[in-house]
Order: C-alpha cells, then sequence, then structure tokens
C-alpha cells in the first residue's frame, strides 16, 4: 500500500498555497474535510494512486475562497474517463512508449503521465496550463515512485516539439477545445509522432479522422455526465485523413 507524507516544492514555481494543499494531503489522510484531497487507487487503472478530491466542488470553493479570487475548476483532483483508459491502454501495452520520449498534454492529475513513466518511457514531460495541476501532478509522481518534467503552458499552437509519443486523455470534451486540438494532432502526426487520444464519446472526434484501437468499459467515478458514460476509447488519427 502506498503511502505520502508530503513532499518539498519550488518556491519558484508554486504559490504558498499551491504548496500548502498538496503538501498538507497525505495518506492515510490526516483530516476528514469532504474539501481535502485523498489518495486512492484509480477504478481502471489500480496500479496508480492519485491525490483526488472528496467534493470537487467543494475544493474548488476552497481553494477560490482562499485564494481571494476565481480559479479555473480542479480538473486536476479527477481522474477523467479518457485519461483512464489511455493510462491502461499504455500500461497494456508498454512497447507504445518504452524507451521512448513521451508528451502528455493537458496532463491534469498527471495520471496519464505516471502510466507512461510505469511503462518504461525514457523520459516523460506533463503539460497543463493550470498551476494546480503543476503542482499536482508532482505530488502524484513522488507517491508512485516515479520522475516526471511538467511544462506550465499552452502547447497547441506547435506540434508537439520533438517528443515521439504525445498522449492525451479527455481533450475534445467541447467544440472549442477539439476546434484546437485537432490541427495541432494533425501538426503532430504529420512530422511523424505517435499521437493517442482517450475519448469517452463525447461526439466531437469527426469520423474519418479517427480511427479506434480499443474500448474500455468505464469506471463510473466522475459525477454528472461523464459519470454515466460506459464505455471509453483509445483513438489514434489517421494519416489520409489528416494529409488529404
Amino acid at each position: 500500500m502506498k503511502t505520502y507524507s508530503g513532499a518539498p516544492y519550488a518556491a519558484a514555481t508554486h504559490s504558498a498555497l499551491q504548496r500548502r494543499l498538496l503538501r498538507n494531503a497525505s495518506f492515510p489522510p490526516r483530516t476528514g474535510q469532504q474539501d481535502a484531497l485523498k489518495m486512492g487507487p484509480v477504478p481502471m487503472v489500480p496500479e496508480v494512486h492519485l491525490f483526488l478530491a472528496e467534493d470537487s466542488v467543494l475544493l474548488w470553493a476552497r481553494l477560490e475562497a482562499e485564494d481571494g479570487g476565481p480559479l479555473p475548476a480542479p480538473y486536476w483532483a479527477t481522474p477523467w474517463p479518457g485519461g483512464q483508459a489511455l493510462a491502461r491502454y499504455v500500461l497494456d501495452n508498454p512497447e507504445v512508449v518504452a524507451g521512448r520520449r513521451v508528451l502528455d498534454l493537458a496532463s491534469g492529475s498527471g495520471l496519464v503521465a505516471i502510466a507512461a513513466a510505469l511503462a518504461g518511457a525514457a523520459e516523460v514531460t506533463a503539460n497543463d496550463t493550470d498551476g494546480y495541476a503543476i503542482a499536482a501532478i508532482q505530488a502524484n509522481a513522488n507517491a508512485n515512485g516515479v520522475q516526471i518534467a511538467t511544462v506550465v503552458d499552452d502547447m497547441t499552437d506547435g506540434d508537439g516539439a520533438d517528443f515521439e509519443v504525445i498522449l492525451a486523455g479527455d481533450c475534445l470534451y467541447t467544440a472549442e477545445v477539439a476546434a484546437v486540438m485537432l490541427p495541432f494532432i494533425g501538426r503532430a502526426m504529420q512530422r511523424g509522432a505517435t499521437v493517442l487520444l482517450g475519448d469517452p464519446g463525447r461526439g466531437y472526434a469527426p469520423p474519418g479522422l479517427l480511427r479506434t484501437l480499443t474500448t474500455y468499459e468505464s469506471a463510473p467515478l466522475v459525477s454528472g455526465e461523464d459519470g454515466q458514460r460506459d464505455r471509453t476509447s483509445v483513438l489514434t488519427p489517421v494519416a489520409v485523413a489528416l494529409t488529404s
């Protein structure tokens, strides 16, 4: 059983609030408050343990109250179904990442990045635009005994630099996000990168552009709309569709 009692965080990288949030998270949990983080195994990927929100809405409210202003929703505190499916696929098919440089785009909790590291990737970088996500990724990587580099930036205007494998779980969750992600995916594949996506079938993956590698029965963990989805697929771009 994994245990965790906090870890140092660079003052130059994260705010005092971010550092306190992750430093006070522990397993077994120190307190029973509903707005706290609690470490536990991921339903579809029990090899990985993450700090997850007992109640993400309450956690969000506390973070905003302590910060004194609006903050992005704490997507990093929930293991979204697309990320779970993609992490499961990587662990079941380690040859996809083994010995290669991997980017986990819009990483959130770091689940997929951690799976890639456990599967033998040469280097893993987790990217997100939310500083809280970066703090959570580092804490989760520490708790799972892997090393992951992090980048706080929007990388979708490029082609994934020189990463050999690009992984993205739940990256097509609205039409607006898909309109940004799909061109990025095309550019990355055209330069030769392997691109894998996790998607629970929200309807923003255009027919003919992506093909299904496998489909899993989803574990219903996320509340609301996503919690009702019972199938999640791992997709990869179709070269003909991207280059035609």
